[in-house]
């Protein structure tokens, strides 16, 4: 018999998802246990019919009356979003963004390792971070032995397609790319794009607005 297929989970809503477990994180760490709907939804910036809405896409949380369980409410979250365990990444493009995002000691805190970057560039496999840095001719095997399904690509505009296809091919179906491009992927792989310039100019018209 064909299982029910759930109905299509709109992508701000993931993203809200993200948002409502770090209020939640910022709960637990103030000893707080219980939280309203209007509560929780005044911390993550949305209207509590928004935040009731997004959660029942996955199920019933909370009592009615109580509000939700603070700690239960994370885990669930936690285990929606896949990141009760570390999830391994990979890092394509050790240039001067790709080696910041090497540094940066947050991730492994919000559920994500990454576990190697890789470059053409011999001379970027001695920069001073703890992931080791290979050269491209080893990303397939590296995928398949470690099990990778999720990529950061910081890589300039030309080469960007040409390695997300080449990923994609080994089994990569999570892209965050910071390249100025639109990748073109199979429908089964989610891209996430991440252009500073864009935001910027989205701050910049509402500063003269």
């Amino acid at each position: 018999m064909k299982k029910p297929s759930r109905p299509e989970i709109p992508r701000k809503a993931i993203y809200r998802l993200s948002v409502y477990l770090r209020c939640l994180q910022r709960l637990k760490n103030n000893a707080i246990r219980t939280v309203s709907s209007e509560a929780l939804s005044k911390a993550a910036g949305v209207k509590s019919t928004q935040l009731r809405k997004d959660l029942t896409y996955f199920g019933q949380f909370g009592t009615r009356g109580l509000g939700y369980d603070v700690e239960q409410l994370s885990i669930m979250i936690s285990d929606l979003l896949g990141t009760n365990s570390l999830q391994p990444v990979i890092l394509v493009g050790v240039g001067n963004l790709g080696l910041a995002l090497l540094l940066y000691k947050g991730f492994e805190q919000e559920g994500f390792e990454i576990l190697a970057a890789f470059d053409q560039d011999t001379t970027q496999r001695n920069k001073p971070v703890k992931q080791p840095i290979y050269g491209m001719e080893k990303i397939g095997e590296f995928i398949k032995r470690n099990n990778v399904r999720m990529a950061i690509l910081t890589l300039p505009v030309a080469a960007t397609q040409e390695v997300a296809s080449t990923l994609v091919g080994y089994g990569v179906t999570g892209i965050l790319n910071f390249a100025p491009i639109v990748l073109h992927v199979p429908e089964d792989v989610t891209v996430n794009n991440v252009n500073l310039a864009i935001e910027l100019e989205n701050l910049s018209y509402f500063i003269q607005h």
